[in-house]
């Protein structure tokens, strides 16, 4: 007898302690469950934040009197933004009125892959200014358009689909009006390109970008 309830006195504190390490470990997963699940609404928060930095750099406050991030519309235009994924584009207005658009649009054939960018147009379909949001060319590249005042950039400023006309939207080795990097010439290929072809869906779908959501 005195066996069997050493036994049983065995397996009952084995079973709590498996009690205590299950306890533990489910407790553990919860704390890490919501530690992930903190870190990835600050991480949406700061990413939404940036992005809200950005389009406030291509349209000012001052032009508008809506919340752009909430005024969108998404959009499956393969065939315009030669992507797959639903392109967003935010929408300023003043009063009700449509005052400009921001479209996020994608450079697919970058020298290092696919190149994100918003290009900001006013109504009538003028560059307000093109912003890069991601891109993988090296540091040599990247230099010549990822800064805040990129003098490449700010080229595009004032352009519309027409101006310059078709031949124009290309690097100056190509017969274009626009530079191309030094030693480079695929990536500013790409964006150009990129940007003349979020110039011509403007072009062709203004009342759709603006209509009611």
């Amino acid at each position: 007898m005195a066996t069997l309830e050493s036994l049983r006195k065995q397996v009952l504190q084995h079973s709590k302690s498996w009690i205590v390490i299950a306890s533990a470990a489910i407790s553990a997963a919860i704390i890490v469950y919501g530690v992930m699940q903190l870190t990835s609404l600050r991480i949406a928060h700061n990413e939404q934040a940036w992005l809200e930095a950005q389009i406030n750099v291509l349209v000012p406050s001052t032009m508008h009197d809506n919340d752009m991030l909430s005024d969108n519309i998404t959009l499956n235009v393969p065939e315009s933004f030669d992507t797959n994924d639903p392109v967003v584009i935010y929408r300023a207005r003043r009063n009700g009125l449509p005052i400009a658009a921001v479209m996020h649009a994608i450079a697919p054939d970058g020298y290092g892959g696919p190149i994100e960018l918003l290009v900001a147009v006013n109504y009538d379909g003028e560059i307000l200014g093109v912003r890069i949001l991601s891109h993988h060319e090296t540091t040599g590249i990247g230099n010549a358009f990822e800064s805040r005042e990129s003098h490449w950039l700010h080229d595009f400023k004032g352009h519309s689909i027409h101006r310059p006309d078709s031949a124009g939207w290309n690097v100056r080795k190509d017969g274009g009006e626009f530079e191309q990097f030094t030693s480079a010439t695929i990536t500013p290929r790409a964006i150009i390109k990129a940007v003349q072809r979020t110039l011509d869906f403007y072009q062709r779908h203004r009342d759709k970008v603006f209509a009611a959501s």
